[in-house]
């Protein structure tokens, strides 16, 4: 049996982005994947569709006969890349809802849109832009200060976005760029989702590509990230604290209660959890949900 506080901390947790490196698999085999994954014992901890805007045509062909055909089957939640012009590019996202909320033509809609904010001016101008039916999530850079690109996102109905890997060593950021991030984020109330290199658990040294001769790096874990992230919105940890969840490489060091969950001795209840889940610590964008699943099961987390 999966925990209570297992579940306040994964449920939703994986926004599936199959079509993006390292894996980087074609538009059908992406849908495919994702509704096995919709209709797996996992599917709880399954987040949204990732595809760029310029692909929507594609992936409107690939998976047209897999999206659900009737209400009571849900539709599929799917986040948008921007990858162009922000006007052509929410055109192109209000036809396909429009066409996607009828049944006969299978259910699918985009709820959130990613882009990048080299500084914050670009924040401003595209929330002039963007409807309130989209929520946008903006990846700021994280060798800068964030605090200048919270404040532009704050009081805005818009989030944040960090890069927390890639496919070279020197694209991870380091642990104390992340949690300051993350603290920017919770003293704005600002929500944030990860992007790229959260494949693993727990802090390690992994490939980072899936090739045989692939460069090797310490990856972040998502544990690490996801747990620092309850503890610094329940103001049980600070920068340094932060830094050290972060860091940490054990697996033992994160503790899972029916009721409670943390790092070590500091603990949040899991009420706690699912609110700071819910509108602060969004979710995660992976290449791969097997991976996760399959490490957390090695961890005795999941059946």
């Amino acid at each position: 049996m999966v925990k209570g506080s297992t579940r306040a901390l994964l449920g939703s947790l994986v926004d599936y982005a199959g079509l993006f490196p390292p894996a980087k698999l074609p538009m059908d085999e992406s849908v495919r994947n994702y509704a096995s994954y919709r209709s797996s014992g996992h599917s709880w901890m399954l987040g949204r569709f990732i595809c760029p805007v310029s692909r929507l045509e594609e992936f409107r062909r690939g998976a047209t006969e897999l999206l659900p055909s009737h209400a009571d089957d849900g539709f599929w939640s799917m986040s948008a890349i921007i990858d162009g012009d922000l006007d052509e590019n929410l055109d192109s996202i209000f036809a396909f809802n429009h066409e996607h909320e009828r049944a006969e033509n299978g259910l699918a809609q985009v709820e959130t849109i990613e882009l990048k904010a080299d500084d914050a001016r670009v924040i401003d101008e595209a929330l002039d832009l963007i409807p309130e039916e989209l929520v946008p999530f903006f990846e700021v850079p994280s060798s800068e200060d964030p605090r200048g690109f919270v404040a532009a996102l704050a009081g805005n109905d818009a989030c944040a976005k960090i890069r927390t890997g890639g496919v070279k060593p020197e694209m991870i950021p380091p642990a104390k760029d992340v949690a300051r991030f993350m603290l920017a984020c919770a003293a704005a109330e600002v929500p944030f989702k990860a992007t790229a290199g959260l494949h693993h658990p727990v802090r390690a040294e992994y490939p980072l590509t899936y090739e045989p001769d692939a460069p090797r790096g310490v990856m972040h874990g998502f544990l690490n990230v996801f747990v620092a992230s309850v503890l610094v919105r329940e103001r049980a940890i600070d920068l340094d604290g932060c830094i050290e969840v972060l860091e940490t490489t054990d697996p033992a060091a994160f503790a899972f209660e029916d009721d409670r969950l943390g790092w070590q001795k500091v603990l949040a209840d899991r009420e706690a959890a699912e609110r700071i889940r819910e509108g602060f610590a969004m979710s995660y964008g992976s290449c791969s949900f097997t991976e996760p699943v399959e490490d957390l099961q090695g961890l005795g987390l999941l059946d």
